[in-house]
């Protein structure tokens, strides 16, 4: 079979020629665009033009023959070979993660990192098990596999896969002499033939490094707190020659995470912004013009699913699961999240505000000097996140914003893993501040606050606070500080007690929003901020004055309540009544 009649080459033609299964009515483009960008790759290098890479034609007919004589385990073509039942996309990423090599040495691949963004059903574990079973039979000897996910159980996912694959395949796994060429044990599969052997590992925020992978899964990397694991068994490949990494995920509700930085990284790669030959990419997810359809369009649905365009039944599956979750919104979160690879935001009734409008108010820099701020607190509990925020006017009318979080030091690895946010990088990228041991240092909030004068070049107008935690911080500000210690004498700052309480967070609430919706906000990169504000949601009262709550118990909102206090004091003294002596009204 030459490299053309192979079916990883005539799938990646149908992507291209954007070929609709029959069962898949009223889909006009089934396949994405970085989908089609990576298939057109392929085939460029299979039609022999590349200068640089080719398709190793003979490892390619042994992983064939090797997926004829593995069987399937379980589901809807159980029994059958493994070749029979592979789908298009599955057969595109073991040809082109394990064939495509240097023309120079054949034996070494060209890519480096897989990555392989699907939705739920796609057959994803199965996909990566198959590919575990053939490295452990191609590899060179006493190579090592490992991998890992967000849980030990996640993890094991794959290593249960493999099991049942050899299991079910009498030639790898004869019924009379079962450890013939595999061993599987609780902790490991070895291989005989090769002396390779695969071990799962538990997830851990700092034992994973000291290993030597020369192939790894990082399985669910959407749900990592951070991109620790990634790191760490990247850095141990460094002395490794045919190194593979293979990340795998679906979308989780939260844009800010280690698995979406590396896929933004690969749309640019994709994109021709960046230069990585390394990376192959199949993402799976609807094109960004048509998330918004997603209750009318199914190319939404084909798109994320590549299985779905060959098994109809997982299709009319999908379209069940779509009018369910048109039906009941409690539903939307689960179908276009994990079906449709839509970062999910909310109901369009809790929303706080939409995450890329956000981003799109990002800016390099902010110019503070000689700017009138106004200050709002957040302190919380003394063993909680706290946050300051301060806002100004810019000469253009737009509004500046500046947040800085503070945790306990002691906690970080603990909010790490509860919260699944990156606290060391937020801490890195100066977004946050670890300060005392268990609880947080008031006197180094306090003292922040003092400092932001000489540290930005601003004055400071006023501070607003919420009485519960911050009376006596308040205090303390408006006495001053006297100098001493190294630190300089700063005077007292009028302090202001925001109220917590819907009919006065309205306004400042809804300028929030609308400074966002109109690109008047401007703030510079800062993820913890981002996120907070992701995990904010609006909540109206009876006279339909709206205020901001979290969408769940472990999401933390206190940047985005540090906001809204320093926009209150923004809006009552600089944004309302600037002729003076007039009423304002402020209607919706």
């Amino acid at each position: 079979m030459t490299v053309k009649q192979h079916p990883a080459y005539k799938y990646a033609k149908l992507v291209l020629a954007g070929t609709v299964p029959n069962h898949c009515e009223g889909v006009r483009q089934p396949v994405g665009r970085y989908v089609r960008k990576q298939a057109a790759e392929f085939i460029r290098i299979a039609d022999g033009m590349d200068p640089k890479y080719c398709i190793n034609e003979k490892r390619l007919a042994k992983i064939t023959k090797l997926l004829k004589v593995m069987r399937m385990p379980s589901g809807l073509r159980a029994g059958v070979s493994v070749y029979d039942a592979t789908v298009g996309y599955q057969w595109l990423f073991y040809v082109s993660v394990l064939c495509v090599v240097h023309r120079a040495d054949k034996k070494h691949r060209r890519y480096e990192t897989a990555v392989l963004e699907i939705c739920r059903k796609n057959f994803k574990t199965f996909t990566v098990a198959t590919v575990f079973i053939l490295l452990m039979l191609l590899e060179p000897r006493f190579s090592k596999l490992f991998s890992v996910a967000p849980d030990g159980a996640l993890s094991r996912q794959v290593q249960e896969a493999i099991k049942k694959i050899l299991q079910s395949s009498p030639m790898l796994m004869p019924p009379d002499e079962p450890e013939k060429y595999f061993r599987t044990l609780m902790d490991k599969i070895s291989c005989k033939l090769t002396d390779t052997e695969y071990v799962p590992l538990n997830y851990s925020n700092s034992r994973l490094d000291g290993r030597e992978p020369n192939v790894f899964l990082v399985d669910e990397a959407g749900d990592l707190p951070n991109a620790y694991a990634i790191e760490a068994m990247q850095s141990g490949q460094v002395s490794i020659l045919n190194k593979l990494g293979c990340i795998i995920s679906t979308k989780y509700p939260r844009a800010n995470s280690a698995f979406e930085d590396i896929v933004s990284y690969d749309k640019k790669v994709l994109d021709g912004l960046l230069d990585d030959e390394t990376v192959f990419a199949l993402l799976y997810e609807p094109d960004e013009e048509i998330t918004d359809e997603w209750a009318t369009n199914p190319a939404v649905m084909a798109q994320s699913n590549p299985a779905a365009l060959e098994v109809p039944e997982i299709w009319e599956n999908l379209l069940a699961k779509r009018q369910r979750a048109i039906d009941l919104p409690s539903a939307r979160e689960n179908f276009l999240t994990k079906h449709c690879n839509i970062i999910y935001q909310g109901n369009a009734d809790e929303q706080f505000v939409a995450i890329d409008q956000l981003k799109a108010c990002r800016v390099e820099k902010i110019d503070w000097t000689g700017m009138a701020v106004y200050v709002g607190v957040d302190l919380a509990m003394s063993n909680d996140n706290c946050a300051v925020a301060f806002a100004g006017l810019l000469p253009d009318n737009k509004v500046a914003v500046q947040v800085m979080g503070f945790i306990p030091e002691g906690k970080i690895e603990e909010k790490t893993a509860l919260e699944k946010f990156d606290y060391k990088r937020a801490i890195h990228d100066g977004e946050c501040i670890a300060c005392g041991e268990r609880i947080v240092d008031y006197d180094r909030i306090e003292n922040y606050v003092f400092d932001l004068a000489e540290k930005y070049g601003v004055t400071v107008m006023q501070i607003g606070y919420d009485r519960y935690n911050a009376i006596s911080s308040a205090q303390k500000w408006e006495n001053g500080r006297p100098g001493g210690d190294g630190r300089e004498e700063c005077p007292g700052i009028e302090t202001v007690e925001v109220r917590q309480h819907s009919d006065t967070l309205h306004m400042p609430t809804k300028l929030f929003c609308e400074l966002v919706e109109s690109g008047r906000l401007a703030y510079t990169a800062n993820r913890l901020f981002e996120v907070n504000v992701e995990n904010a949601r609006c909540v109206y009262d009876t006279n339909m004055n709206r205020y901001v709550n979290k969408k769940r118990s472990n999401g933390k909102v206190d940047c985005v309540m540090a906001v809204i206090d320093g926009l209150y004091l923004l809006q009552q003294n600089e944004m309302l009544d600037d002729a003076g002596g007039g009423f304002v009204c402020q209607v919706g």
